[in-house]
C-alpha cells in the first residue's frame, strides 16, 4: 500500500506525512504557552494534594484502562460525573475511572460535542 506523499509547509520546507515542520512545532509551542499563562494552577482548579492522594490510591487499585485494558503509558484518572456537574463528588472513589490518554481524549471530545449541541 503506498504511503502518503510529503507535503509543503507554508515556510517552504518539504515535510513527511504525520510530522510537524519545525516552524509548525514552534508555533504550536507558543500557542500552548500563551494558553497556559492564563490558566490557573492545578491547586487552584481543585486538583491539589488531596486529589493527588485519591488519584494515586485509585491507580494502585485500578492500574488498567477501563475501556481498552491498556496498563502501560499514560494513565489518567477521570471523573465519571464531571466536577462542574457534581463538585461534591470530586474526591469520591466511586466517581472515578482509569483511562489511558487516547481513550480519555476520545471520551472527553465526545462529551464536549454533546454539550455544545444542546
Amino acid at each position: 500500500m503506498p504511503s502518503k506523499p510529503p507535503r509543503i509547509c507554508r515556510c517552504g520546507h518539504r515535510v513527511a506525512p504525520k510530522i510537524l515542520c519545525p516552524c509548525e512545532a514552534k508555533r504550536a509551542a507558543e500557542r500552548k504557552a500563551r494558553f497556559d499563562k492564563g490558566r490557573p494552577s492545578a491547586t487552584q482548579r481543585g486538583l491539589g494534594a488531596d486529589w493527588r492522594k485519591v488519584r494515586d490510591a485509585h491507580l494502585e487499585r485500578h492500574p488498567r484502562c477501563r475501556i481498552c485494558g491498556e496498563d502501560e503509558g499514560s494513565l489518567e484518572v477521570d471523573h465519571i460525573k464531571p466536577r462542574r456537574v457534581a463538585p461534591e463528588r470530586r474526591l469520591d472513589p466511586t466517581n472515578l475511572q482509569t483511562l489511558c490518554k487516547p481513550c480519555h481524549s476520545r471520551l472527553k471530545q465526545r462529551e464536549e460535542r454533546r454539550n455544545t449541541q444542546r
